[in-house]
């Protein structure tokens, strides 16, 4: 597998990331993703939401949580309250149902700034994925077990799929703020 394909590969996987970090990123519509980060305290261990019960979306504001077993759905709707979501659980017999609030322009921006945040961490990965290949096709070619012209092909190669994949990050994000902004 030369360089280029290695780096190929590690830059897909930190855009992979990026994309599971905006499913969390809360816009003003109910997501099941949202609730992704919720750790719960059940059968004496940590565990996630989704290893606990389905969550559904019956309306655009609201999350419908089916737990497998009807006994965690208090734990449920505790952890979510100490995720600090500021969601309102309401448990009903073997049902959680959340109403997802309006967010406030404030709210909103508050979450793109953190978005922005998420893609520029995912830009620094992509550039030390960048740097690191760099310095193993110079190795290669100090080893001698490159030429210069390869090592300046893969120099271009990881150039090109560093651009590619930060701008690929820039749209995600530019199409995910659109979204958040959205009354």
């Amino acid at each position: 597998m030369s360089i280029t394909e290695q780096t190929k590969a590690k830059m897909q996987a930190a855009l992979e990331h990026f994309k599971g970090d905006l499913k969390s990123l809360r816009t003003n519509r109910a997501n099941p993703a949202m609730l992704d980060g919720v750790i719960v305290e059940a059968y004496g261990s940590s565990m996630r939401i989704k290893e606990l019960a389905n969550v559904t979306v019956p309306e655009p504001r609201q999350l419908l949580i089916s737990p497998f077993d009807p006994q965690t759905s208090n734990a449920i709707a505790k952890g979510i309250e100490k995720a600090n979501l500021n969601l309102q659980p309401v448990v009903e017999g073997q049902v959680i149902r959340i109403n997802v609030p309006p967010m406030d322009e404030s709210m909103r921006k508050q979450i793109v700034k953190q978005g922005k945040q998420k893609a520029e961490d995912s830009k620094i990965v992509i550039r030390d994925i960048r740097r690191k290949n760099n310095e193993l096709a110079r190795k290669q070619k100090a080893d001698g077990l490159i030429t210069e012209d390869v090592m300046k092909k893969e120099e271009k190669g990881i150039q090109d799929l560093t651009d590619k994949f930060c701008k690929e990050i820039d749209d995600l994000f530019s199409a995910k703020e659109k979204e958040i902004m959205t009354v």
